[in-house]
């Protein structure tokens, strides 16, 4: 790949305006499912939108605890999830907190637990733009230690680990899974990487957790609640750990 550091032609900017008062802190996640739960739990109100050839995603503001939150969508896998974020930063938010699902590499790793990265093996494409150097990016140096904290005071488990970015969902091997395993990756997804080095690339502060899903570890595989409405009342309350560490950030 040709990687070129100059300015690029078409920016954010071009697509997207700041929004006047803005939340400066953003929740997002990828279920629509889960997203729409959070919305009509929270009488969350809408304040802008995202428009693209493949449809409109509104941004909503959630207050919790009075902080104000961006909550919105963002698109799978890296390309479309890197757009959004770039446009969503267009707009006025600068500190990120991403969660969703992930397939899981450790059969022990039970269904529905929580899962923070600290560093992504870069297989997807998009990050390449940003930065050309390095298989593995750090995740999380920021606001770990308050997101298990509020994990511990709500008497969550969790696992630390090394995550594996992929773009292809129907390309997940066995051979791929013994290769990252072996290099210590505990799940796969198909964003985290990108995420993380557009992030720094921008300057933004970025916190990525995810709940476990399907297993591929198992002999056969093992869907688990990878499908959005199971297990749906579980991955709300999910959700609040996230607005919880957004309060938490609001309040440093």
């Amino acid at each position: 790949m040709f990687f070129d550091d100059s300015e690029a032609i078409i920016n954010p900017g071009s697509f997207v305006s700041k929004v006047d008062n803005m939340p400066d802190i953003g929740v997002c996640c990828f279920s629509k499912d889960l997203f729409l739960r959070i919305v009509k739990g929270t009488n969350a109100t809408k304040i802008a939108s995202l428009n693209s050839t493949d449809g409109t995603k509104e941004i909503y503001e959630i207050k919790y605890k009075n902080v104000r939150i961006a909550f919105f969508m963002i698109g799978v896998g890296a390309p479309h999830a890197v757009n959004d974020l770039e446009e969503i930063h267009a707009m006025g938010v600068s500190k990120f907190i991403v969660f969703g699902n992930c397939g899981v590499l450790n059969e022990n790793i039970k269904d529905c637990s929580i899962i923070i990265p600290t560093s992504a093996i870069r297989e997807e494409g998009t990050s390449y733009h940003y930065l050309k150097d390095g298989q593995v990016v750090t995740l999380n140096d920021k606001y770990k230690d308050e997101f298990i904290e509020i994990l511990n005071e709500f008497a969550y488990k969790y696992v630390e680990g090394k995550t594996w970015t992929t773009d292809a969902f129907y390309r997940e091997t066995k051979n791929k899974l013994l290769k990252y395993q072996e290099e210590g990756a505990v799940c796969v997804e198909m964003e985290a990487s990108a995420l993380a080095v557009v992030a720094n690339y921008r300057k933004l502060d970025l916190f990525i957790f995810f709940y476990a899903g399907d297993n591929l570890a198992s002999p056969v595989w093992d869907k688990r609640s990878l499908d959005g409405l199971v297990k749906l009342d579980e991955k709300s309350e999910i959700a609040i750990l996230a607005l919880e560490l957004a309060n938490k950030i609001y309040e440093k």
